[in-house]
């Protein structure tokens, strides 16, 4: 299953670090940014969630909800948001299901082994469920700044 702008998001029921299941639906009226990455306490997400923590009043100010995708679990995202201050929910997709539905779930090679994974990309979610950007291969650089800036100029 292939995800693109301009198509209704994918709705899923995950369960979040605030101890509920959520639905992407939860969140219709606001804009969502729904990012995924590969596992907590690792150096790229890291500081791709760090950058995120760093602009999150800006999302807020533009109507905007950040939500982190990955496969570890609850108390893997926990010790990750408690180290680093995240003040965002980080969705537990241990089956990859939801990372499945956006395409994401990858065939990835790291120093001759190939394995599946995450593919780091984020999709902005309009206030009406519909794709309206996508970044995949996403290099964490500049990336929390770029998403901000869509939102602000198209949404």
């Amino acid at each position: 299953m292939t995800v693109e702008v301009g198509q209704l998001a994918p709705d899923f029921s995950c369960e979040a670090s605030n101890g509920k299941e959520v639905k992407l639906s939860d969140f219709r009226g606001k804009n969502v940014v729904l990012y995924f990455y590969p596992k907590d306490m690792t150096p790229g997400c890291t500081t791709q969630a760090c950058d995120f923590r760093d602009q999150h009043k800006n999302f807020e100010e533009v109507n905007a909800v950040v939500l982190g995708v990955s496969p570890d679990p609850l108390d893997r995202h926990d010790k990750f948001i408690e180290k680093h201050g995240l003040p965002f929910l980080l969705l537990a997709d241990i089956d990859h299901q939801l990372a499945e539905a956006y395409d994401v779930w990858k065939l990835k090679k790291n120093f001759g082994k190939e394995y599946m994974g995450i593919e780091r990309s984020t999709f902005i979610i309009d206030a009406e469920g519909t794709i309206v950007k996508e970044w995949r291969k996403v290099k964490v650089k500049d990336h929390v700044i770029e998403a901000l800036e869509f939102i602000k100029e198209n949404l």
